[in-house]
């Protein structure tokens, strides 16, 4: 018998990537179902796969069709957070279900159902332009965003420029908007720094403080120090850049005993004011001041390939806005807020901007999309690439 016809539905093709148990790093036959569509659909699709010592091998995706500029990138991910306890799930993480017009499943939001929502976008405009493409469509899609973001996106980038590969722009699909779609696009990121700070005293018996020196005073002064002024005041496109403790710890389970040192960890979330070595001295310069003669301490700075960065507002954002506002009836805010993604790598190959779904089940348990946001999302992007081209 002929294979049955591909529903080219983008609830169908959600459904189709939902139930393929891609989770970090695992490829689930996320991918491979993925390029089988883009090469009946007339893609030249290849598949990297990436290694490095300490880290998992990662599988990547990259599918092009058209040979000329303007050459527009679809960009996101198929891998997905654990499901958890599979037990508290309304509906099977990977079954794809579809209920009272919601669809579950993991990823649904974060981000298969906007990979679905490109594809079906690609393949309805496909038809329209037919074989004499103005320009060319790509997908670059990565198995690595979820975990160490090592051996996907940033080396898949470095992949395609190695073989001349050049991108006008770039629309990533994360989930952008809190609460209704056409909320928000994202033009920027925050940077992201980690530091760890270990005040060191010397142990002893409570009872004889004078033959001890207790770490735990030493490192609230030092938090406080930190914490006491903010780090700048924001910019046009940037919130405060802002630092969060999020461990506080002496590890002594002891009540009668004066600890050793004490442990704490915070994260900042910082915007274009700073670089991460910049940042790094400010918190440095602190840390010293604060500590003067009487506080030992050490602070280590994580690695961080997390940096702040915008994408001015130009001819393709108002484009996008355009399409989304066309669709909704939003007028979609444009925001840097939230964490990080893989656009910070994406920024040093084209300008990238993103829209995709509402982010408010991502991660969670009965991850959720409405079908009807689905439907909406693939007009959205369909409309950019009509746009798209035809403004070229």
């Amino acid at each position: 018998m002929p294979n049955a016809p591909l529903d080219r539905s983008p609830v169908a093709l959600a459904q189709s990537l939902i139930r393929c148990p891609s989770v970090t790093p695992e490829e689930g036959g996320a991918l491979t179902w993925l390029a089988g569509i883009l090469e009946e659909a007339g893609f030249t699709v290849e598949r990297p796969r990436f290694s490095e010592a300490g880290t998992p091998d990662i599988d990547n995706l990259y599918a092009r069709i058209g040979t000329r500029a303007p050459y527009l990138l679809f960009a996101g991910h198929t891998d997905v957070v654990p499901p958890g306890d599979v037990a508290r799930w309304g509906h099977g993480p990977f079954d794809g279900t579809v209920e009272n017009g919601i669809l579950y499943g993991r990823g649904a939001v974060d981000m298969k159902g906007g990979i679905a929502c490109m594809l079906a976008a690609a393949l309805d405009y496909l038809d329209v332009a037919g074989p004499d493409l103005p320009g060319s469509i790509g997908f670059l899609i990565t198995g690595d965003e979820e975990g160490p973001a090592i051996n996907g996106t940033v080396k898949l980038l470095e992949w395609a420029r190695a073989r001349g590969e050049r991108f006008d722009h770039c629309l990533l699909g994360e989930p952008t908007n809190p609460d209704s779609l056409g909320d928000m696009i994202k033009i920027g990121r925050r940077g992201s720094l980690t530091g760890r700070l270990v005040v060191q005293g010397r142990q002893g018996h409570v009872a004889y403080p004078d033959l001890a020196e207790n770490p735990i005073p030493g490192l609230l002064r030092l938090a406080s120090a930190l914490l006491a002024e903010p780090l700048d005041a924001g910019t046009r496109h940037f919130d405060a850049s802002n630092l969060e403790f999020t461990t506080l710890d002496v590890g002594n389970e002891a009540t009668n005993v004066i600890p050793a040192e004490a442990r704490a960890t915070f994260n900042v979330r910082f915007n274009e004011t700073w670089t991460a070595e910049t940042l790094g001295a400010e918190i440095r310069a602190r840390l010293d001041r604060a500590a003067g003669r009487s506080v030992r301490y050490t602070l280590a700075l994580l690695p961080s390939n997390s940096p702040a960065f915008l994408t001015e507002p130009d001819v393709f954002t108002e484009l996008v806005a355009g399409a989304i506002t066309t669709e909704t009836g939003r007028r979609p805010l444009l925001s840097t807020t939230g964490g990080t993604s893989d656009a910070r790598f994406i920024k040093d190959a084209c300008p990238v901007i993103e829209f995709g779904l509402v982010g408010r089940t991502m991660h969670q348990t009965d991850e959720c999309v409405p079908v009807a946001d689905l439907h909406r999302l693939t007009a959205i992007y369909t409309r950019v690439l009509a746009a798209y081209f035809e403004a070229r």
